[in-house]
């Protein structure tokens, strides 16, 4: 008798047990993949941020699974990641796929960007006014946002002027700093931000044109002992974005979770992310030794401005070749630059 009184205890703990797990257990796992390592910054300051505020705000009911360092697709491939629901967010650059969000990628161009905060401001406004609509029709954007200015670091010549950069193999992340790289003479070389290391390790390119946030995130201030700061040579966008199907099938009151971690005010947390980290990578270079060439006016120095100033119209006029409202939206946001997003 007390060894069956004994067993049904234990049946009774391990049911209870079992129910109380059912309970606590999450109604959806969101998986979310984006291409930065673990340990970097962003993951702490954003990812992990919106993950907790979704689990926070939904009761346990939306549960975040990470999948940093491309675990779950290779940078391309993220944004169609999102669209296929291989992943149910991702954070991504909109230029690792060409082509496919040219009125985008018109906030990368010289001269409009100063800061991460300022660019995302910029890009987020943009996004909220309905000119870039066209581009997300197949994901559900959670916010947008840029790094902070990019720069030019090389492994052993130091840039002082455009012809500096003749013939250089340079390091770009997407099709619009290409142009801008050819225009001063650079070879430029595709590839994302995490593949840049072991091929600078490997002699494959001879510098990288990165912010300084990029330099410390992916370790290449080890490599690259020379930095040109060009103020306004370029930014990047990226983008959060959300499966539609993962988003449609939630009840209405966990759409208004998601909702409500959307928008400016995540734009404004990423930024804030991208500020401080290029702080610490350029704090990190003058540690090491490093010489920092700073060009004078940036990108209206009158060596660089007019190989920038071409490089911008060749953009925007290539898109309103293709019927797109290119000048309208650099328009736009030049004038955001100057005023709200100052």
């Amino acid at each position: 008798m007390k060894t069956i009184i004994k067993h049904t205890a234990v049946a009774a703990i391990a049911t209870t047990a079992l129910m109380q797990a059912n309970v606590q257990a999450a109604d959806y796992t969101l998986r979310f993949a984006h291409f930065f390592p673990a340990v970097a910054g962003q993951q702490k300051d954003i990812f992990d941020k919106w993950a907790e505020a979704i689990e926070t705000q939904s009761n346990g009911r939306i549960e975040v699974e990470m999948y940093p360092s491309s675990t779950l697709a290779k940078p391309p491939a993220l944004y169609d990641a999102a669209k296929n629901r291989i992943a149910d967010v991702v954070v991504t650059v909109q230029g690792y796929t060409a082509n496919r969000f040219p009125l985008t990628q018109v906030v990368e161009l010289p001269g409009i960007v100063n800061s991460a905060a300022q660019g995302s401001c910029i890009l987020q406004s943009i996004y909220d006014e309905g000119f870039l609509d066209k581009e997300y029709r197949e994901t559900k954007p959670l916010f947008l946002f840029t790094h902070g200015p990019g720069g030019i670091h090389t492994t052993e010549k130091e840039i002082n002027s455009p012809e500096d950069l003749e013939g250089l193999r340079i390091r770009r992340p997407t099709a619009v700093v290409a142009k801008i790289l050819e225009g001063l003479g650079a070879q430029p070389v595709g590839m994302p931000a995490p593949d840049a290391y072991q091929s600078t390790q490997r002699g494959v390119i001879d510098g990288v044109s990165l912010p300084w946030e990029g330099q410390y995130t992916f370790r290449l201030n080890e490599l690259t002992p020379h930095h040109t700061e060009v103020g306004g040579l370029y930014t990047l966008s990226f983008i959060a974005t959300m499966n539609k199907s993962f988003y449609n099938k939630l009840p209405a009151d966990l759409k208004k979770v998601i909702d409500d971690n959307t928008g400016m005010d995540w734009a404004k947390i990423a930024a804030a992310s991208f500020d401080r980290l290029d702080a610490e990578g350029r704090k990190q270079a003058l540690e090491m030794g490093h010489k920092i060439n700073v060009i004078e006016g940036g990108a209206e120095n009158p060596r660089w401005k007019p190989v920038l100033y071409q490089a911008t119209e060749d953009y925007l006029n290539e898109l309103e070749k293709k019927r797109l409202p290119a000048h309208k939206v650099y328009a736009r946001a030049v004038e955001l630059s100057q005023s709200t997003c100052q």
